[in-house]
Parts: structure tokens; sequence; C-alpha cells
């Protein structure tokens, strides 16, 4: 109960901050946030943060599907067969 609280009052002190700020405020910080995920280096750092994911999760799943029973690992190499065929690694496709 005491995390709730604790929650809530937090909720209910950045809604009155951000209320206060008022709409001007908030279009400067959208447009900050824009300008800063279009900058090509925090662009590539994010690519290159993705890509080590998918990475570490291939290595993952490569290790935890000799464990897994024969159905659940059949069906894993059926839809890891099917992504690298479509192209689709791990819902990237058309970025």
């Amino acid at each position: 109960m005491r995390y709730r609280l604790t929650f809530v009052s937090g909720l209910a002190v950045g809604y009155l901050l951000g209320a206060r700020a008022g709409r001007e405020r908030y279009e400067q910080i959208r447009k900050s946030v824009r300008r800063i995920s279009e900058n090509p280096a925090v662009r590539n750092a994010g690519e290159a943060a993705a890509l080590s994911g998918r990475q570490a999760a291939s290595k993952a799943a490569d290790r935890v599907q000799d464990r897994l029973p024969s159905s659940l690992g059949d069906r894993v190499r059926t839809v890891r067969d099917h992504r690298a065929r479509s192209g689709d690694e791990w819902g990237a496709e058309g970025r």
C-alpha cells in the first residue's frame, strides 16, 4: 500500500508541475526530444544496441532451445526459420 501511495503521489506532483509548465514548455521539450532522436550519433547508437540485443537473444535462444521439450523446441525453430526467410528479424522490417 505504501508503494501505491508513493506512486500516486509522484503521479499527482508530475501532473501538477506539467500543467503549470503549459503547452509551450511541452512543445519545447517535444522539439528537443525530436532533435536528439534525429541526431545521427544517437541513431547509430540505437541501431548498434538493437543489433547487439538481437545477437544476444539469438545466442540465448540457441542455448535454451536444446533444453526445451521437443515440441516447443520445434516451434522455436519454425518461427526462427520463418523470420529468416521473410527478412523480418525481431520486428525490424521496414526500418
